[in-house]
């Protein structure tokens, strides 16, 4: 299929409904959510807009394509989810947005409640430093260097303010720690990512806990009335895309993508990680699809894997990806994964085929697919330039399975029906298992056996001229022979060529050795004439067999220079059998 056939084809699937390319919308698809926040059945658009990035900072609600409401933000959000914390009626959800250590709880589009994550100890050290520069013990030079100290060897790391400290200026110190000097040393963490699990029930109106991520490479699950903490993990890493699904009360995992380029599989039952997924690249996009992952890598590829960390399959992309969302119709039973690339492409993929390729105006930072107003299949986008993109798709589209993307076949991600291990291979195994060492010892000295008789076979063959190319620097010659005829005599044609760049070989005669109660040979020494470079010379003569056996040997052709007694070439030909008699 074409490009343009393509694209015709994805434009027919998708209407455009809004794009208003100065909406002033900057934010990413953890701040991108779809809720009923009047319980009317029509679904708002709601946004933690990031401002400038230090200004302007608002909550804005969307209805249709107009702004219904905004608030503003104290600080850059993070993530924003919508939940329902109560059974009450109307079910209305609130909305919750995570911005530095505090979780801002919305209901009814007014500030509810804010949660403040718990602080962390506080190294004892700096707490010690601190409290002999209140005392005057200490100038602000010697508590810089043994701050610096702690930070480099301590278990525990510095607090905001000594990290601020050790930045600054020495003009400044004094000025900075006579301003904080009286005020406790706190430490305090900041939220990298937050989502939402049910509480008891999968009701799409059931109860939610809150799940965030924090920089202290921990997991808290919330409750939704009290905002106590009902649960908390550790990871090896921070934080910084998650994905939950199940119910806190029954059983639940928590996908989670760290820094560190690894993704982390939480259970229920256990406080650490149960499985992990190690990457080639950092992970900069994960949406869950059924029981399978799907994980957006910095290396321009979409890769699935299962929720035991097992790899299905990978796809490359053309550009590197900018936003993931998942796609999601369950009155189609449909599900696929929209990604949206640096090339002003959104690209939908079901597993690692392409199904479409919709164009855009910019480069997109977000993406949330869901129902909005009243139309379920919406797509909402927002661009790099603060542009908002809404396209609806379209109750007659019909998405093919084929794959589109270049690459090997459907067929080959077929799983293979392979048998059950009989007892015969888990004996082996056992053995092998048993005598490793020994086998692998066996295993190398039978290699290098193999490889000493291939050296001395190679020094042999170039010794004895054996090789069907001259190995001499001044007469780079090169041959092969070809036989001809049924029997009881052969025609065999030699073709020689002179390698060198531009210089020609002459003084050359040819030879040849055979068995002369098998064979007869006319002439079997004659001279070569002068062989010009690149040039190759058939040398025809005649062989005649003279045995009733039915039986063939090898002739030996030499090729011989003047005053020399080692050959330059020696080529062996296997005669074949002759299968007639010469007549008397």
């Amino acid at each position: 299929m074409s490009s343009a056939t393509e694209m015709s084809a994805d434009t027919s699937k998708w209407l455009d409904a809004h794009y208003d390319p100065v909406a002033s919308l900057y934010t990413f698809s953890s701040c991108i959510d779809l809720a009923d926040l009047n319980g009317d059945g029509e679904n708002k658009l709601v946004i933690g807009d990031l401002g400038t990035g230090s200004s302007n900072m608002k909550l804005k609600v969307y209805r249709g394509t107009a702004l219904m409401n905004e608030n503003t933000l104290l600080d850059l959000p993070t993530g924003l989810v919508s939940f329902h914390m109560d059974l009450h009626e109307p079910r209305i959800p609130a909305i919750a947005v995570a911005s530095g250590p505090f979780i801002y709880v919305y209901k009814n589009l007014r500030p509810y409640f804010k949660f403040t994550l718990p602080s962390l100890p506080v190294n004892s050290l700096e707490q010690d430093l601190w409290h002999q520069a209140k005392e005057g013990q200490i100038d602000p030079l010697t508590l810089k260097e043994m701050l610096e100290g702690i930070r480099d060897k301590a278990d525990v790391p510095l607090s905001v303010r000594s990290l601020r400290f050790l930045a600054l200026e020495p003009q400044d110190m004094e000025e900075f720690v006579s301003l904080h000097k009286q005020q406790p040393i706190r430490r305090q963490t900041v939220i990298t990512c937050i989502g939402t699990l049910k509480k008891s029930t999968a009701d799409e109106d059931g109860v939610s806990c809150l799940v965030i991520g924090t920089e202290s490479n921990d997991i808290y699950i919330l409750d939704p009335e009290a905002f106590t903490i009902l649960s908390k993990m550790s990871l090896p890493s921070t934080p910084t895309m998650m994905d939950v699904t199940g119910q806190f009360d029954v059983e639940f995992r928590i996908t989670v993508a760290c820094r560190n380029g690894i993704i982390y599989i939480l259970r229920r039952e256990s406080s650490k990680p149960k499985y992990c997924i190690e990457l080639s690249s950092h992970p900069v996009g994960l949406v869950r699809m059924g029981k399978n992952v799907v994980v957006g890598c910095a290396e321009e590829s979409l890769q699935g894997f299962t929720q035991k960390g097992k790899k299905l399959w990978t796809a490359s992309l053309p550009a590197p990806i900018t936003a993931m969302a998942a796609m999601d119709l369950p009155t189609r039973g449909f599900q696929a994964v929209l990604v949206g690339l640096a090339n002003c492409e959104v690209h939908l993929y079901r597993d690692k085929n392409l199904l479409s390729i919709v164009k855009t105006p910019d480069v997109v930072t977000s993406i949330c697919f869901g129902r909005y107003g009243r139309e379920d299949g919406t797509m909402i986008m927002t661009t790099k330039g603060g542009g908002l993109i809404v396209k609806i798709l379209k109750r007659t589209a019909v998405f093919d399975d084929r794959d589109n993307a270049p690459g090997p076949p459907l067929a080959q991600s077929i799983r293979l029906n392979v048998p059950k291990k009989t007892k015969l291979y888990v004996d082996q195994t056992m053995r092998e298992r048993e005598n490793a060492v020994a086998m692998h010892r066996a295993f190398q000295m039978d290699l290098s056996r193999l490889r000493l008789a291939a050296a001395k076979a190679y020094v042999k063959a170039l010794e004895s001229s054996l090789t069907p190319m001259s190995a001499s620097l001044t007469e780079p010659l090169k041959m092969n022979a070809v036989v001809q005829g049924l029997g009881p005599s052969f025609k065999l044609t030699l073709n020689v060529q002179n390698t060198a760049a531009c210089r020609p070989v002459m003084n050359l005669t040819i030879s040849f050795l055979y068995d002369e109660n098998l064979y007869s040979m006319r002439n079997p020494y004659f001279k070569i004439p002068l062989l010009v470079p690149g040039l190759i010379y058939p040398i025809d003569t005649f062989v005649e067999c003279t045995s009733d056996k039915g039986i063939s040997d090898i002739i030996k052709v030499f090729v011989l220079h003047d005053g020399r007694s080692a050959p330059l070439l020696t080529a062996h030909i296997n005669m074949p059998v002759s299968e007639g008699l010469a007549l008397n």
